[in-house]
């Protein structure tokens, strides 16, 4: 083979791997976001974990564990956004309603959607949102406020050692984007 073509195939295949590097590297957050869908890891939890109904489970009515909610707004894009209850005690294995509240300050329509955050990242998996404002686009008229409901439920598989878990959310602003 001659020096031509030994540095033609030699390319040839650092262009594959190369090829193969940025495939890998677009595949990773895909990979990621369902790693921690399943195992609960980042405090992420996924919708099918929220198909977890508490009539599964009894209810452990000589545990009380501390629930606290937060809430931030992404850029402060004219929102209020303020859970209406701070913290909750709630028995694991029974399902629970609260509110957060959200206020469009502007004199323009937005449209807002929620992302969470269970903490700590090991209790995420053993906390379930049947039902969640966060799953869809909230849309606001000019200066229009209401409260948007969170159901929730956390297993009586709970450890027995995490006795305070953290539901936060964080509002952005995606009013450039088309509401689902």
């Amino acid at each position: 083979m001659t020096s031509k073509n030994a540095n033609r195939t030699l390319v040839l295949k650092l262009g594959l791997v190369a090829v193969a590097m940025f495939g890998f590297g677009f595949a990773l957050v895909p990979l990621y976001r369902v790693l921690c869908d399943i195992t609960g890891l980042g405090g992420r939890l996924s919708q099918q974990s929220a198909t977890v109904v508490a009539a599964d489970y009894e209810v452990d009515a000589s545990r009380l564990v501390t629930v606290e909610f937060l809430a931030t707004v992404n850029n402060n894009a004219g929102w209020v956004f303020r859970p209406t209850t701070a913290k909750m005690q709630v028995h694991p294995g029974e399902l629970y309603t609260t509110t957060y509240y959200a206020e469009n300050l502007l004199d323009r329509r937005l449209v807002g959607q929620a992302s969470y955050n269970v903490a700590p990242s090991r209790a995420a998996r053993h906390f379930a949102k049947p039902d969640c404002f966060c799953y869809s686009q909230q849309v606001f008229e000019p200066r229009e406020g209401r409260d948007m409901n969170v159901t929730f439920f956390i297993s009586p598989t709970l450890p027995k050692d995490v006795e305070v878990v953290t539901l936060s959310y964080t509002l952005y602003d995606i009013s450039g984007q088309q509401p689902n």
